[in-house]
């Protein structure tokens, strides 16, 4: 029996791409035991981009000091400054005058009254909340929760073996750093994502591509947003 999976890290508010994968998956694992990497600029952990008046700006929820060492289930959300308070401000000045603001910010505003503590319980909030706006439903599996062993390559083959995939379905990001011969020996095919960010009506003249998909949902709504995501199939 075919069974497709992807694992990736919870990434906060996602681009659209990430929820393209879930369309042709049965599971997502949530790669939740590795390291926190916040000091790169492909770190997408604890931010995403949304566009404003200037061009493109970091979403970013702020959280504790980590050693070098630490998972990402272990980062623990900051309250030295009120960041969810300056995310609304900056939400409500660049989509304020949105058609749909209306219709996204009352689920946002669920999001944040949750009594999370941990960077890893208020990321996957989010990709649920953006899950159910999309109609996405697959299960989620926590890596951590597999008792996983090994690392990098082998590490995805561990995880895939334990939930019986035959298939892996992999963003093209990382095919930096694939190794086939884990996969090969284990006998799980590997899929690469094929996705082209549709392009619709933003704010703030030209369109920029692989922003939150917060930017669709507050630009397009709902109904369209499911719609667009379909079509990138």
């Amino acid at each position: 029996m075919k069974m497709v999976v992807v694992i990736h890290q919870p990434d906060f508010m996602p681009y659209l791409g990430f929820f393209h994968r879930f369309l042709h998956a049965d599971i997502y694992i949530a790669l939740d035991h590795v390291q926190y990497v916040n000091s790169s600029r492909r770190s997408w952990t604890n931010r995403d981009k949304i566009k404003t008046l200037q061009g493109e700006k970091w979403l970013t929820v702020n959280v504790n000091k980590t050693s070098r060492e630490t998972a990402i289930n272990q980062v623990e959300l900051s309250n030295t400054i009120n960041w969810r308070q300056d995310h609304f401000r900056l939400l409500e000045q660049n989509y304020g005058k949105t058609q749909y603001y209306n219709e996204i910010m009352p689920e946002l505003k669920k999001l944040y009254s949750l009594p999370c503590t941990l960077l890893y319980e208020f990321n996957m909030a989010s990709i649920k909340m953006l899950m159910d706006m999309l109609n996405i439903k697959i299960p989620i599996l926590c890596s951590s929760s597999l008792k996983p062993t090994k690392r990098k390559n082998e590490l995805l083959v561990e995880l895939l073996g334990k939930v019986s995939a035959t298939h892996y379905l992999s963003g093209l990001g990382a095919k930096d750093y694939f190794e086939a011969e884990p996969f090969i020996d284990a006998g799980i095919d590997v899929i690469w994502q094929n996705f082209t960010h549709p392009i619709y009506t933003q704010q703030f003249g030209g369109f920029i591509p692989n922003l939150s998909t917060l930017d669709l949902l507050f630009n397009q709504g709902i109904k369209a947003s499911r719609e667009l995501l379909r079509r990138c199939q």
